[in-house]
C-alpha cells in the first residue's frame, strides 16, 4: 500500500508554486515600501502562549490545536501554531527588541496549523503572510496597515477586493456594550447554536460573527457597538474612516464582524472576495493594544494582519497563469566527447547567472530537441563529434525557429554577451 498524504496536508507542486513565489516577492517588495523587516519563528511553541494570547474560549484553542506533551520530564505541553501574532510577540518579548527601538514594523511568511475540516481554501497546514507593527497607538499606522494590503493587492494584481471595516472598542467601552449584548442574547438563547450557547456568558461577541443560519437570524438587529464607544474611542474610529476617504481606499463598514482571537481592540477589518464561497476573507486582522501586556511584556500597542495564501493563490489562477521558469540554454550534445565538453561550458555558464540544462545519459538528437521545446528554452546549443572537428557549434533560437554556427571558444562571450535577449 503507497503512503498518501495526511488529509489536509498538501503538496505544492512545480507549475503552482511559480505562482506562490510570485506573491512572495511582491509582499517582500511592498512591505519593504513601508519598512518593515522579516522575522522567522518557530512552527512549535509552547502551549500556553497560545491560550493566553488567543483566549481559551475560542474555537481554536477548544478543538482546533495541534497540541502534544513534550519527552521532558515535566510533559510540556507544546503546539504546531495556529497563528503568527502570539509568536512574533513572543519574540519580541524575549528578545527584548522594544530596547532596541520602540517601535517594530515585522512581517513573516509560513504554514500554519488548524485541525478544521479540509475544504477549498483552507487546509489544516495553511500558509500566511503576516504583519505587525508594535509600539504606535495612533489611528494613522491602522490606516496605514490597510493602505499597504491596498498597495500589495494592486502589485500582485487582484482585483474586486471588498474591504470590511469595524471597530471593537476598549476596556473602557467595550464591558458597557458586552453587557447589552449579553441581555439581547440571552433573551434569543434557543436559537443559538450549541457553541454559541455554551460560550455565551464567556464570550458573547462571538455570536456575531457565527456562520449558523439560526445565529444569523437571532443576531440580525443586534445592538451595534458603534452606538457604546468612549470618546477616544469613537475619534479613533473616524480618524481612521476620514484617512481612508482621503487616500481614495473604498471601504464598507460592517458591524457585526468581530475577530476570532481575544486580544483584538478597537479598529478591526476583513478583504473578502465573492470568487472564494463561504469561507471568503483573504486577509484579516485589527488592534490588539493589550496583548504584549498580557504576555508579561509592557504595555505595548499593536496592530497585524494575516492573509491566507492558498485563497490568493485560488484568486490569481482564476485572473491569470504564471508559467514556470524556461531555462535560458538547453545543450543539446551527441557522443561521448561533445558531452565532456558541454558539461564544463555549462557548470561556468551557470556560474555567470544563465539557466542551463542538459541530458546526461545520451539520447537522441530528436529526443533532445523534444525535451527542450517542452522546457520552452528559449536557446538550443547543439554539438557533436563534428562540430567539435570543425570548431564550431549550432546556436538555436527556438522562439523565431532561426539559428546560426557559433565558434566552441566563443561560445561563453556570445552567449553572455547577447543574455539580454534571455
Amino acid at each position: 500500500m503507497n503512503i498518501t498524504a495526511i488529509k489536509g496536508f498538501s503538496d505544492i507542486l512545480p507549475g503552482e508554486i511559480e505562482t506562490w513565489q510570485f506573491v512572495e516577492e511582491k509582499a517582500r517588495e511592498v512591505f519593504g515600501l513601508y519598512n518593515f523587516s522579516e522575522i522567522r519563528i518557530p512552527i512549535l511553541e509552547k502551549t500556553e502562549l497560545f491560550r493566553r494570547s488567543i483566549g481559551e474560549t475560542t474555537d481554536i484553542v477548544e478543538k482546533e490545536m495541534y497540541t502534544f506533551a513534550d519527552q521532558d520530564a515535566e510533559g510540556t505541553l507544546l503546539t504546531l501554531r495556529p497563528e503568527g501574532t502570539a509568536g512574533v510577540v513572543r519574540a519580541y518579548l524575549e528578545r527584548k527588541l522594544y530596547q532596541v527601538e520602540p517601535v517594530r514594523k515585522l512581517f513573516y511568511l509560513g504554514p500554519m496549523f488548524r485541525r478544521e475540516r479540509p475544504q477549498k481554501g483552507r487546509l489544516r497546514q495553511f500558509y500566511q503572510i503576516g504583519a505587525e507593527v508594535l509600539g504606535r497607538a495612533d489611528p494613522y499606522v491602522d490606516a496605514e496597515i490597510l493602505l499597504l494590503l491596498s498597495d500589495f493587492f494592486a502589485k500582485v494584481g487582484l482585483e474586486g477586493l471588498l474591504l470590511e471595516l469595524n471597530t471593537l472598542g476598549d476596556r473602557q467601552c467595550r464591558p458597557g456594550y458586552r453587557q447589552k449584548l449579553l441581555a439581547f442574547l440571552r433573551e434569543r438563547q434557543d436559537q443559538l447554536c450549541p457553541n454559541c450557547r455554551r460560550r455565551l456568558e464567556r464570550n458573547p461577541l462571538r455570536a456575531l460573527d457565527c456562520k449558523e443560519k439560526g445565529c444569523i437570524s437571532a443576531t440580525s438587529d443586534a445592538p451595534s457597538i458603534v452606538g457604546y464607544l468612549c470618546e477616544p474611542c469613537q475619534g479613533h474610529f473616524g480618524t481612521v474612516q476620514r484617512l481612508l476617504r482621503e487616500t481614495g481606499l473604498d471601504y464598507q463598514l460592517n458591524s457585526r464582524m468581530v475577530r476570532g482571537l481575544d486580544y483584538y481592540c478597537r479598529t478591526t477589518f476583513e478583504w473578502t472576495s465573492d470568487r472564494l464561497g463561504s469561507q471568503n476573507a483573504v486577509a484579516a486582522g485589527g488592534r490588539y493594544d493589550g496583548l504584549v501586556e498580557e504576555l508579561g511584556g509592557p504595555p505595548t500597542p499593536g496592530i497585524g494582519f494575516a492573509l491566507g495564501m492558498e485563497r490568493m493563490v485560488l484568486l490569481l489562477k482564476m485572473a491569470r497563469t504564471l508559467e514556470p521558469p524556461r531555462p535560458d540554454l538547453y545543450i543539446v550534445w551527441i557522443g561521448n566527447q561533445a558531452r565532456s565538453w558541454a558539461f564544463p561550458i555549462a557548470r561556468r555558464l551557470r556560474g555567470k547567472g544563465i539557466n542551463v540544462e542538459m541530458e546526461g545519459e545520451e539520447k537522441s538528437l530528436k529526443s533532445q530537441m523534444r525535451r527542450a521545446d517542452k522546457m520552452r528554452a528559449k536557446l538550443v546549443l547543439i554539438v557533436g563529434e563534428e562540430e567539435l572537428v570543425r570548431g564550431k557549434a549550432i546556436l538555436r533560437n527556438m522562439d523565431d525557429k532561426e539559428q546560426r554556427e557559433t565558434a566552441l571558444d566563443r561560445v561563453e562571450e556570445e552567449l553572455l554577451a547577447g543574455r539580454g535577449s534571455f
